[in-house]
């Protein structure tokens, strides 16, 4: 089970002091956040993409390869990779440079995005946003897993005998989540390649996201990927932790209610009660959160958003000592002990080329296996 962070890269006023930081500042905090991240023993960072104010992070890879050099451990990722308006020949070409900065910890989440008019902007119409998501994925896909590619599509310009440059590291692409909050087409795509399948988890009621993860798991088992409770979830969440509840509760709810999302719209009492949002002491945290595999199953992956609304660098950072010490470590314990053996691990770079050099292994030992009758009968 993997624990961490995710930033969408806001850059919004502070209710409370009427402070806006600056692009540079925000920036600055983002990078800020992840080390801490680290620091305090969580497994990811992941970070959004967006091209509109009042966002900042429009470049990933420039960011995750700044971060990866400050880091060892922790995975670096997105959360949301523009499948349908990025080309997926640079997506190709970033990640797996940044896999060789990163020395693997990377992997990513594909999905389409939030901000209609990004589509123009690129060149795209927003109608055709599926049909460019399968395209521009299975372009990817082989990219990454084809030395030389001849290509032909809808969408871009054909391919004669491209090389993506430079290869994934030890000949293993990222591994690749899909995320979607309310698509069955991704989580089909998810389940056809045996990829990971992340639902936000943050806006609607659970009833919502037990539909599409139901399905994706009965259609990774229909692919013959393993077992429906052996496909790859991961889960967003948002929290507002301080060691007592009250104080947590009057703190937040500023922020809150002036979040450019869900501000001056539902009651902060409202939205904790029909979504996942915790507001409260790390207690109450772990508890809710415990409730997440009650309603979707055991899955891999769970990450926090808790730098948005205009939450100042020095509350998050905070927030992260909390989740870091007091909430995630009963959650890995709990959950552990509450996960079937069959049910893997989620899945990294090491894991996925340990994979590959079995396979490869059982390969060659299944050629030299049928080879030896015919060369046994010869030498007789």
């Amino acid at each position: 089970m993997q624990f961490g962070i995710f930033t969408v890269g806001d850059v919004t006023t502070d209710p409370t002091n009427g402070t806006t930081p600056s692009e540079h500042e925000r920036i600055k905090a983002m990078v800020r956040i992840a080390l801490k991240a680290e620091e305090v023993g969580l497994d990811v960072f992941a970070t959004g993409e967006h091209h509109n104010p009042p966002f900042v992070p429009s470049s990933p890879t420039t960011m995750l390869g700044y971060v990866a050099a400050q880091t060892k451990k922790i995975v670096l990722s997105t959360s949301t990779t523009l499948i349908t308006t990025n080309d997926p020949v640079k997506i190709a070409e970033d990640f797996a440079m940044l896999q060789h900065l990163a020395d693997g910890r990377v992997d990513l989440m594909l999905g389409r995005g939030n901000t209609g008019p990004v589509y123009p902007w690129f060149g795209q119409d927003i109608r055709q946003g599926i049909p460019l998501t399968l395209e521009h994925y299975s372009l990817l896909r082989r990219l990454w897993r084809e030395d030389v590619v001849d290509w032909e599509g809808k969408f871009r310009t054909p391919l004669q005998g491209f090389t993506s440059t430079p290869r994934p590291l030890d000949g293993v692409p990222p591994f690749v989540w899909h995320g979607s909050i309310r698509s069955p087409e991704i989580a089909e795509l998810a389940a056809y390649f045996g990829d990971g399948f992340f639902a936000n988890n943050i806006f609607w009621p659970k009833e919502h996201y037990q539909q599409l993860i139901g399905f994706y798991r009965q259609r990774y088992e229909h692919y013959g990927h393993g077992k429906a409770d052996q496909a790859i979830v991961g889960l967003g969440g948002q929290a507002f932790i301080r060691p007592k509840s009250q104080d947590a509760w009057n703190e937040f709810r500023p922020y809150f209610d002036n979040a450019p999302v869900y501000g001056h719209g539902p009651t902060m009492e409202d939205f904790t009660d029909q979504t996942p949002l915790t507001v409260g002491s790390p207690q109450e945290v772990i508890d809710k959160t415990l409730t997440f595999r009650e309603s979707f199953g055991d899955y891999q992956r769970q990450l926090f958003l808790m730098d948005h609304a205009g939450l100042p660098l020095k509350t998050v950072l905070e927030q992260l000592d909390l989740l870091g010490e007091q909430v995630v470590p009963v959650l890995r314990k709990e959950l552990e002990a509450m996960r079937p053996k069959h049910v893997p691990d989620a899945p990294t770079h090491e894991s996925l080329k340990a994979a590959r050099e079995a396979e490869a292994a059982k390969a060659a030992e299944t050629a030299e296996t049928a080879e030896t009758p015919e060369h046994t009968e010869t030498l007789v």
